[in-house]
């Protein structure tokens, strides 16, 4: 938290200068100091009075190191010792006289000081000393987050914020904290999870002040692996504060039975038989519902943003063209094309997979896979990716989706997705930062493509690694259609690829996500 500056700092021959203006001191070094107040350090008429002594009339002051106050009386000339709340202060002897003393106010730890000499200045010369009322200390408190709304009895939790020192009382969630600690900087206050907590409450009370602020965990959704999944599939729910779950639905589908991860951070159940409707994910715990911020279910065929659902069959979404391309046909004896079998898509299959592209490219050499070339496929619909009255949303706000199946290990090369503009995503999740490690799925996943991961090509770095879309109408112009999406797989390597892409995917179309 930034501290509140009390008194601008001037430089030293202004300091001199002023001092200068001071009443001459008398030639008495007998009496002990004297002090009748505190002033801002400031140009008349802004040096205000800070305190006169009297706690009744003196205001709190908010201010810790590097200030400069006028502490004003008599005998002050020579001191030996200056203290602010115990802690001394390095004063300069040219800036004080017998009636004035201008002097910079210490950096004070108020988690380590005496609290019995809070709020006080002790002033000291060879002929005595004298203590006087001045209310300096920290500010109030404040909460800005709790590490762990989730701990367990006796586990250790910090609540943070600032100004979390001097505390009188402590209360979290209800419960009344007896034992805790604050850290130097009065940051967080460090406790041990108490065995109930029957309120959603935190009350800390310190020396400055109260704030009472909320236990927050209101649960988020980030992600779902499987957007269209078949009964039977097992779906991932991905987000934060995913405890405590009180009900969970899949687009109006009722969970009843699922396993929350230990770090709240997923959700994983076996997907029932599907309601026909579409719609969000929700989550709801003891402190909140969160919902995803886009539908789930989602097979219909005709409507914006539906790029290819694979099906031909009285869907009106023809107009694909493939090269060495399988489309795979569940509810035949045999995969027309080259594909002799499909047992590794099976399983996961049901009304939103019936026919779906698939792969088996084989691994290739370098520079192997266009999309004309036996590799990929070429959707001209025209189809409508986002609504022309939102060409001028941020480009993250949408993402292209897709379900995808992986069967087998895929180490090497690229799927690439291109509008056919000079944009271009390669999806290469066996490429990790520590490395290549060969990647597969377990059953049908949903692939979701921010736009913005879309770039251009560039002349060092290669295709789709130049300058990332910054614009939606850079990638589908001002009506925000377009008329051509090209999915291949190519290998941009200098060497063959370990393996072939041996895959399939369906459902294609872009959403909005946030």
């Amino acid at each position: 938290m930034k501290k509140k500056s009390l008194i601008g700092l001037c430089l030293l021959p202004l300091l001199l200068a002023m001092v200068a203006l001071f009443p001459a001191c008398k030639k008495n070094n007998e009496g002990a100091p004297h002090i009748s107040d505190v002033r801002q350090y400031v140009a008349s008429p802004q040096d205000t009075v800070l305190s006169t002594g009297n706690p009744n009339t003196s205001p709190p002051i908010y201010g810790n190191g590097g200030n400069y106050v006028v502490i004003q009386g008599s005998n002050l000339q020579n001191p030996t010792e200056i203290d602010f709340d115990g802690v001394a202060s390095s004063f300069n002897p040219a800036l004080i006289t017998s009636n004035n003393a201008v002097v910079p106010i210490p950096t004070i730890n108020y988690t380590t000081i005496d609290t019995s000499r809070l709020y006080s200045i002790t002033y000291k010369t060879k002929a005595g000393s004298t203590t006087f009322w001045f209310k300096l200390g920290p500010a109030k408190p404040t909460i800005s987050a709790i590490s762990n709304v989730f701990a367990n009895p006796g586990d250790s939790v910090y609540v943070y914020g600032a100004n979390l020192v001097l505390v009188q009382q402590f209360i979290y969630g209800g419960t009344k904290i007896t034992s805790y600690k604050s850290s130097s900087d009065g940051s967080s206050l460090g406790f041990l999870m108490p065995p109930t907590t029957p309120t959603n409450l935190i009350t800390v009370t310190t020396k400055s002040g109260t704030v009472v602020d909320t236990i927050r965990a209101t649960p988020t959704i980030s992600g779902i692996s499987n957007e269209n999944p078949s009964a039977g599939d097992s779906v991932y729910i991905y987000g934060t504060y995913l405890k405590s779950i009180q009900s969970l639905s899949f687009a109006g589908t009722p969970i009843t039975t699922f396993t929350a991860s230990a770090d709240t951070k997923s959700i994983g159940f076996v997907m029932p038989p599907l309601l026909s409707q579409t719609g969000p994910v929700s989550v709801t715990t003891k402190f909140g519902t969160g919902t995803s911020p886009y539908p789930v279910n989602t097979f219909t065929y005709l409507k914006n943003g539906v790029i290819e659902n694979m099906e031909n069959v009285g869907s009106g979404m023809g107009g694909w063209w493939a090269a060495g391309y399988g489309c795979v046909d569940n509810t035949s004896s045999g995969a027309p094309g080259w594909f002799t079998q499909t047992t590794d898509f099976d399983g996961i299959l049901g009304t939103n997979h019936t026919e779906f592209i698939a792969w088996n490219s084989g691994a290739l050499s370098s520079g192997d896979g266009q999309w004309y070339s036996g590799n990929g496929i070429d959707l001209t619909n025209n189809e409508q990716w986002v609504p022309a009255a939102n060409v001028a949303d941020d480009p993250g706000t949408w993402a292209l989706k897709l379900e995808i199946s992986v069967p087998h290990a895929w180490n090497g090369g690229s799927l690439v997705f291109s509008p056919g503009n000079g944009f271009i995503y390669r999806w290469e999740p066996w490429n990790t930062q520590s490395g290549t490690v060969a990647y597969k799925t377990k059953g049908w996943i949903t692939l979701t493509i921010p736009l913005t991961s879309f770039r251009l090509s560039d002349p060092t770095l290669g295709d789709g690694m130049g300058a990332p879309l910054a614009k939606l109408t850079d990638l589908v112009g001002a009506s925000g259609n377009s008329p051509t999406t090209y999915i291949y797989v190519h290998n941009y390597g200098t060497a063959k690829t370990a393996t072939g892409f041996y895959g399939a995917i369906d459902n294609v179309r872009v959403e909005k996500i946030k």
